[in-house]
């Protein structure tokens, strides 16, 4: 059967009674225009702002001096360009590439579990990850003997291992649309495999410091070699999920009313957690475990933008990199010239406003 009902049913479905709906364009152009300007000026602050200070004309004239054929004159100095080219650029484009992953994941798992509060996070998905990388790490074979990296082998393994673990614990339990009933299995899972990580990180203590660091979720140490590690896994999994994103509308409505239009609703959720788990994995490898983006990023955006996963998901997808990268300027900067890990800017961030989305989701039920 076809699973791609049109757009017109899908909107008649999902907002009969809502004109606004009908013309989702205008709402889509107004907050992607919005989003795009976010990001552009959270790349700014990113690249200017930090303890060595880059003149914004010495920048452009420098970028301008890349293209083939034009010398726009001296910019930075050798030492400012390495500053820039080999810290400063890979650390921006790194942090946007990870805050967008965990925030379409995050919009994602709430679409396909229909819970507000769904989260990389609490689902026991970085918890996994971080296991798995633990392991990579404490364990893993020799990179060159791999054709592939296995830190991101190895989170996905564990992140896969994780989201379906809470999922089937919650599903058991009788999770349904109760929402604290699914997180409450993630924050088992979670326990669980994170207890797992710690012993092993004291079976080898020789890595200890590296997988701690690790957990406290870092930009600082990262390169182009972790942005291109990065890249295929947001891809494939950016897009895998955006081509879902009007059949998460219908899943929306109900298992019922979607399977009525011929949408198969098993495949979509499956396909939709192992992009986002994917992606998940491949961001927690690079970054360690750094929480609340997933559920921060896509309910400001639902707040602003509204509820269509249409417009939700590739806003997440721009805001997420935009906040992660904000947040990642915080962390070096606050505590000049200490930096905090990144992870604690967003905790800092994501536990009131947690609770508050908490507090709201119970009123809803009530």
């Amino acid at each position: 059967m076809n699973d791609r009902p049109t757009r017109t049913t899908v909107e008649a479905i999902i907002r009969p009674d809502a004109p606004a709906e009908l013309a989702p364009s205008r709402v889509r152009r107004r907050w992607f225009a919005v989003a795009v300007g976010s990001l552009a000026g959270a790349m700014a602050l990113g690249i200017f702002l930090g303890p060595a200070g880059l003149s914004a004309w010495g920048v452009v004239t420098e970028a301008v001096s890349t293209i083939p054929g034009i010398d726009a004159g001296p910019g930075l100095t050798d030492r400012q360009a390495d500053i820039l080219w080999k810290i400063r650029l890979p650390r921006v484009v790194l942090g946007a590439l990870v805050g967008g992953m965990l925030a379409l994941s995050g919009a994602a798992y709430q679409g396909v579990f229909r819970n507000p509060l769904a989260d990389p996070y609490l689902l026991g998905v970085a918890a996994g990850a971080g296991l798995g990388a633990t392991l990579a790490i404490a364990y893993g074979p020799d990179s060159s003997s791999w054709p592939v990296e296995a830190l991101p082998v190895f989170a996905f393994a564990g992140a896969f291992l994780g989201v379906t673990a809470a999922w089937s614990l919650g599903h058991a339990s009788g999770a349904g649309r109760n929402a604290a009933t699914l997180i409450l299995a993630g924050v088992a899972v979670a326990a669980f495999l994170t207890a797992a990580q710690t012993y092993v990180q004291q079976r080898e203590t020789e890595t200890l410091r590296q997988v701690y660091s690790w957990i406290l979720g870092r930009l600082a140490t990262s390169g182009w070699h972790e942005v291109l590690l990065i890249l295929p896994y947001v891809v494939v999994s950016s897009v895998a999920v955006l081509l879902h994103r009007r059949l998460l509308d219908v899943l929306a409505v109900g298992d019922d009313e979607a399977d009525t239009l011929g949408v198969r609703t098993e495949r979509v959720r499956l396909v939709v957690v192992a992009a986002a788990t994917l992606g998940t994995a491949a961001a927690v490898a690079v970054s360690g475990l750094i929480g609340f983006v997933g559920i921060i990023v896509p309910h400001a955006v639902r707040l602003v933008a509204g509820t269509s996963y249409r417009i939700v998901l590739p806003l997440s997808l721009l805001g997420g990199a935009a906040f992660l990268i904000t947040a990642d300027v915080a962390a070096r900067t606050v505590a000049s010239p200490a930096e905090l890990p990144i992870g604690v800017i967003t905790a800092f961030l994501g536990a009131p406003f947690f609770a508050v989305v908490l507090h709201t989701s119970k009123r809803a039920v009530q």
